[in-house]
């Protein structure tokens, strides 16, 4: 409803007791399947696991916020470097969203999060 499950069709969750069955009903009601983990596999949804252990030893554990609004903020920063500038070893070093690079040129640093996320890239 206030936008952060906003053009989003599923949800994964585990079995924590915080997803109670009137949450999944409201979910439900607005559109979005709800997808359970199975029984006793921590580690069924590895790519979330990956992103959460990613995040908060980049990002989240280097700032101290003041409010909801510098997390969100800071988040969205993360999400944004995540996607679209860092490199994943799990799809061999490559950039998820890929953009044409040059061979030449002078190098150029990107910052984000006042210096806290870098990338460097070549300008024609």
């Amino acid at each position: 409803m206030d936008g952060f499950l906003r053009d989003h069709r599923v949800l994964i969750c585990d079995r924590d007791t915080k997803f109670t069955p009137q949450f999944k009903r409201i979910l439900r009601g607005d559109g979005v399947d709800v997808a359970m983990t199975p029984r006793q596999a921590p580690n069924c949804n590895a790519f979330a696991e990956r992103f959460v252990l990613s995040i908060k030893s980049e990002c989240l554990r280097r700032i101290i916020f003041f409010g909801e609004g510098s997390l969100r903020r800071a988040v969205s920063e993360y999400i944004a470097h995540y996607h679209v500038q860092r490199a994943h070893q799990g799809i061999g070093n490559e950039r998820i969203e890929q953009r044409s690079e040059m061979r030449d040129g002078e190098v150029q640093c990107t910052e984000r999060l006042g210096g806290l996320l870098k990338f460097y890239r070549r300008v024609a």
